[in-house]
């Protein structure tokens, strides 16, 4: 009986394995075979008898051992061999290439990002959300003395832009003097840095954010989903989000294998109420409309990863028509109110200038390419950078935005401690073409401003909301700010304020009150509305 002993602390290692590692029970994951493997080369060790004979030590194996020798020439073979023949992209370059899935062809990047008002333009990134985050958590000394600040995911909430993060516990023991969870989440609004704050009940009732991510044995989220039925399912990014009325989420999307070992592709959504631990799985096509991202951003950089790089197969050494993303992926909204992968895409050693833009839906997976050239983010971020490099200021990952018809990334510059001090706009067409300002109205006009003088004429009829307006002005005044002389005024039966710059129009210094004008703008619901194009018909027209 003895000599079967070994198989206890054998039994306590799979056991440690399956509990701890929680490897995927199926075809294609590698954990399984590797704790396997392990297994069978300890059980070799821990039964192998060594001898002594002419002085010299020899292992003696016993028929036992071949069963566990047998398991590890098949389980390497089934890491090694059957991956490089069923996996390799020597092989598979066409699979690797087709993960994507279609790719259609947009023409005019700015018909798929719609236009938006100042107020509405992303300025609050991850890094200045996690500050302010950090900030308002510091500020409860007894909260922050057993919590700390998780993950920010950004997400529409009734239709405005917040960055979320759970509380989550600061180590074992604040867990076990806290097991039924920490005390809900922050909200940072994506464009207004002055609007945080910690919730903390809802409906009246406190929240508890039970499972997640510190939480340890059957509160830790990943473990909870394992052992409710998902041994056996990849399951890969796992999100905190809220739905319209504020009540918290872990949102995990389903994946499988599809090209044998690789080729990571989303299958479904799983939902974990993150104060109950109740769970929900959905199909793509029948996911809630408040989740915003199904597709992981690691298998969509992959998957375009992989289409540039395949496009005429494997043995393509010259770099022929080879494609890359710029700077990685960022979440952007289109004018359909749904959520995108956006990237640059540029040919392969040229890192400074894109060959087009791609979106690809975070839902879908519809995959768009705008063939368009223009500046990759990071060009865009140095020619920001230059403008202000006496301050010193480092500039955010840029966002593009439909401003005016032109497509343009927007982006704040802080200073060294990740603070907004200024903002930035870069025409994605021509990184030479920069607007900065210390108001985002401010950096709109200097854009307008170098846009006009750097010869491209705004087209007052490029969008269909964009009006014209013939009318008398009752009130004028200008202002400077940065060197630039702005124009306020009003007009006759309108509450609204216009302004232009002298840059705009060369009659705009010389227009008095009484003069009739026509002027164009773009529709929106600002009181102070940013004038296109500028005619005083008293001075005779243009």
């Amino acid at each position: 009986m003895k000599k079967y002993l070994f198989v206890l602390p054998l039994a306590f290692l799979a056991f440690l394995f399956l509990y701890f590692g929680m490897p995927v029970i199926n075809y294609g994951f590698m954990q399984l075979p590797i704790m396997l493997l392990v297994l069978f080369v300890l059980s070799i060790a821990i039964t192998i008898r060594p001898e002594m004979k002419a002085g010299k030590t020899t292992f003696k194996f016993t028929k036992w051992h071949r069963i566990p020798l047998i398991g590890i020439v098949v389980i390497l073979l089934y890491i090694t061999i059957v991956p490089l023949v069923t996996t390799a992209p020597i092989f598979r370059s066409d699979a690797y290439r087709g993960m994507i899935g279609k790719v259609h062809k947009g023409e005019k990047i700015t018909n798929h990002i719609a236009p938006i008002s100042l107020d509405r333009i992303r300025v609050v990134d991850e890094e200045l959300a996690t500050l302010l985050g950090e900030k308002i958590l510091g500020s409860d000394p007894a909260l922050g003395s057993k919590a700390e600040l998780g993950e920010f995911f950004i997400q529409k909430v009734n239709d405005q832009l917040y960055w979320v993060a759970p509380l989550l516990h600061s180590g074992f023991f604040k867990w076990l003097n806290n097991t039924a969870g920490t005390e809900g989440y922050v909200m940072v609004s994506a464009t207004n840095e002055r609007d945080v704050k910690l919730v903390q009940d809802l409906g009246g009732k406190d929240l508890k954010v039970r499972f997640q991510p510190n939480a340890f044995f059957g509160d830790e989220i990943q473990r909870h989903l394992y052992f409710s039925g998902y041994e056996a399912t990849g399951l890969a990014d796992y999100n905190f989000e809220i739905d319209e009325q504020g009540k918290p989420y872990w949102v995990v999307t389903k994946y499988r294998k599809k090209i044998s070992f690789a080729g990571n592709d989303a299958t479904g959504i799983i939902t974990v109420d993150a104060q109950t631990g109740d769970i929900k799985e959905y199909s793509i096509d029948k996911v809630p409309a408040w989740i915003d991202r199904i597709q992981p951003i690691e298998f969509i950089e992959e998957q375009l990863a992989d289409w540039g790089e395949y496009v005429h197969g494997y043995w393509n050494f010259s770099n022929e028509d080879k494609l890359m993303i710029t700077e990685g992926l960022t979440l952007v909204y289109g004018h359909d109110n749904r959520s995108y992968w956006y990237t640059g895409v540029s040919s392969v050693g040229k890192e400074e200038s894109a060959v087009g833009f791609m979106l690809v839906d975070t839902r879908t997976k519809e995959a768009t390419m705008y063939n368009q050239s223009g500046a990759t983010e990071y060009a865009a971020q140095r020619s920001a950078e230059g403008k202000v490099q006496e301050k010193g200021y480092k500039a955010s990952l840029p966002i593009p935005y439909n401003i005016n018809n032109i497509p343009t990334y927007v982006m704040t510059l802080k200073d060294g401690g990740g603070l907004v001090k200024m903002y930035a706009m870069v025409a994605i067409g021509d990184y030479t073409i920069v607007g900065v300002g210390n108001t985002m109205r401010e950096t709109l006009m200097s854009y307008k401003n170098v846009f006009n003088m750097a010869g491209n004429r705004i087209n007052p009829t490029a969008q269909a909301n964009r009006k014209t307006l013939q009318n008398v002005v009752t009130r004028i005044q200008s202002d400077i700010k940065n060197g630039n002389s702005f124009y306020y005024f009003t007009v006759q039966g309108s509450p609204k304020i216009f302004i232009g710059s002298s840059q705009l129009s060369n009659e705009l210094p010389v227009t008095q009150v009484g003069d009739s004008i026509t002027i164009s703008f773009d529709l929106d619901n600002e009181e102070v509305i940013d004038v296109s194009t500028f005619d005083n018909l008293k001075l005779g027209g243009k």
